[in-house]
């Protein structure tokens, strides 16, 4: 069981992401969200997908993209650190992430399709680690961080921005 870090280990930037996860065991949550993100989404019309609430705001769907690449990234950080990895990790800049995503062109099926596949990835990742493991450290994006707060920040983050959505998109 992954459980929950304490604020010591991750970037103070990411506690308003951590604190909504009320689980302890944090692989757990994060298979819990591999439905409800799904239904979530999946529940929108392409009219949603593309909504934008004001100028020069992501689309929902650019904000499903967001999360994948985030996703992506915090698991990729979270595999060199759990192996023993010591090279600082750069940081990510969102914008120009989205900038290059091309997530205009692609449907909110694919997205989801994407979601699904990068989730199981992190979960076979993350599910076989040991306490030890989920303990391990390292800087990424100028920050000392453990392994167990990234899952914590890649949990967190879904459920930050999916009430995001529905507060500001829906």
């Amino acid at each position: 069981m992954i459980q929950k870090p304490e604020p010591s280990e991750y970037n103070p930037f990411y506690e308003p992401y951590i604190s909504r996860i009320t689980e302890q065991d944090l692989v757990t949550t994060l298979k819990a969200q591999l439905d409800t993100v799904v239904e979530f989404f999946g529940s929108l019309t392409e009219a949603q997908a593309n909504h934008k609430y004001a100028e020069g705001k992501w689309s929902v769907k650019e904000v499903l993209n967001h999360l994948n690449d985030t996703e992506r990234v915090f698991a990729y950080r979270a595999l060199n650190i759990a192996r023993g990895d010591q090279q600082e990790l750069p940081g990510m800049d969102q914008d120009v992430y989205q900038g290059n995503s091309r997530t205009e062109g692609r449907s909110m099926s694919s997205l989801i399709d994407e979601f699904k596949a990068i989730r199981l990835s992190t979960i076979a990742l993350l599910e076989p680690m040991t306490q030890e493991d989920s303990m391990r450290s390292a800087v990424a994006s100028g920050s000392l961080v453990t392994v167990r707060a990234l899952a914590a920040m890649t949990a967190g983050h879904y459920i930050h921005h999916i009430a995001v959505v529905k507060s500001k998109y829906l």
